[in-house]
């Protein structure tokens, strides 16, 4: 009998083709099927779900690691899973699709400004499991391996399992060697509170730059915050359905004039 045919997997990130966290994320992707790899071919953190609009966009092929089928994208990263779905995989889609690993980390209320997630959730949105990953280390020195056997095991489940319609997954870890294990978690009550830097350029006119303090305003035992806290790995599943079902009936019992 024929051995099974390996899975078509789709590797993109906002980091940039040449970021450390996307070259461990291809390691771990390699020993589970045929990696093809489209990434934007600079940093596109905090890009969100934004698209490019108004201009053109470039596709190239690149060699960057032996065995993978690579190209570099001048756009966002969501753009970069529209172009695999359409022009790369000409409608064919993958069997998974797995964004990161982010430098940085996406937990929290930071999955709505993440690049990271939104080419994640584009995924989703084209019916393609997909699953983002993000690790509490900005720095280009950043050590990816203590996650490697996790990524790997989360995105066998989920080969094997599939995840249902219009739902993906949020994987965060803490920087540390000494992970205690995976939590099933739901996103914090925690939010930005931005500060705006006021600054003088060389012409002596304004300019701002964004500092601000995370305010985790949630102290459950059941969040991903709490789990990043207590080294755990959090993974909490994500839909991108904005709907406030709960709010509907509310809403209708407004009196609205005819």
């Amino acid at each position: 009998m024929a051995a099974a045919a390996k899975p078509t997997i789709l590797v993109v990130n906002d980091d940039g083709i040449t970021a450390p966290g996307i070259k461990a994320l291809i390691e771990v992707m390699q020993e589970l099927g045929n990696v093809v790899v489209v990434a934007p071919d600079s940093p596109q953190s905090g890009m969100g779900h934004a698209i490019t609009i108004g201009k053109p966009l470039r596709l190239d092929k690149v060699d960057l690691y032996e065995g993978v089928e690579m190209y570099k994208c001048s756009g966002t990263p969501v753009d970069c899973v529209k172009l695999a779905v359409n022009v790369v995989f000409k409608g064919k889609k993958p069997d998974l699709c797995v964004s990161g690993i982010n430098h940085g980390l996406n937990n929290s209320i930071n999955v709505l400004y993440s690049g990271t997630m939104s080419a994640a959730v584009e995924g989703a949105i084209e019916s393609i499991p997909s699953i983002g990953f993000s690790l509490d280390d900005f720095t280009l020195e950043a050590d990816f391996s203590p996650a490697k056997k996790y990524i790997k095991q989360i995105a066998e489940q989920v080969l094997n399992h599939g995840l249902p319609q219009a739902t993906l997954l949020n994987v965060n870890f803490p920087n540390t060697k000494e992970l205690k294990g995976i939590k099933i978690c739901r996103q914090a009550n925690a939010k930005w509170a931005e500060e705006f830097d006021e600054r003088l350029d060389p012409h002596k006119r304004k300019y701002y730059w964004l500092t601000g303090v995370f305010q985790v305003n949630d102290h459950g035992e059941d969040t991903d915050v709490w789990a990043l806290e207590h080294q755990y790995v959090s993974v909490v599943p994500v839909q991108f359905d904005m709907t406030a079902h709960h709010v509907i009936g509310l809403l209708n019992n407004w009196n609205f004039q005819e």
